[in-house]
């Protein structure tokens, strides 16, 4: 049978997926989905063999690489159907699947490169005039 969190059991896994509204504009219902998809479970439910604890929060501070969500203290961001499915499964046969986003940008950069800083600076009295 399915556990409620309201009893105060959670899995082995805490699944906590935001859908504020910078993950919702990034498809958060997706991730949603492929969770009660892959776990069986809705939100604030437990699986019957209580590894998977899954809800609902607000905003976990990682809004430009939405979607995301959070298990135990791991942060995995820019989500697709396809990963959801393979952090799940990974965790379910024991693997520890790698945090971060999974498009593979560092920290919060844009997904289209760098748009500034782009060039070393320059040295000690550049565009300084020559009278000076």
């Amino acid at each position: 049978a399915v556990v409620s969190t309201q009893s105060g059991h959670y899995g082995r896994d805490h699944v906590q997926i935001c859908t504020t509204t910078p993950c919702m504009l990034r498809d958060s219902d997706m991730v949603v989905k492929a969770c009660k998809e892959n776990l069986g479970i809705g939100m604030g439910e437990t699986t019957p063999d209580k590894m998977f604890t899954m809800c609902e929060v607000e905003c976990l501070g990682a809004c430009v690489n939405a979607p995301m969500m959070q298990i135990n203290d791991a942060y995995y961001e820019d989500l697709s159907e396809k990963d959801v499915h393979e952090i799940l499964n990974d965790l379910r046969e024991g693997r520890t699947p790698r945090p971060g986003s999974r498009i593979d940008r560092f920290a919060s950069e844009p997904i289209t490169g760098l748009t500034s800083l782009t060039s070393p600076p320059t040295g000690p009295g550049y565009g300084v005039r020559d009278d000076l």
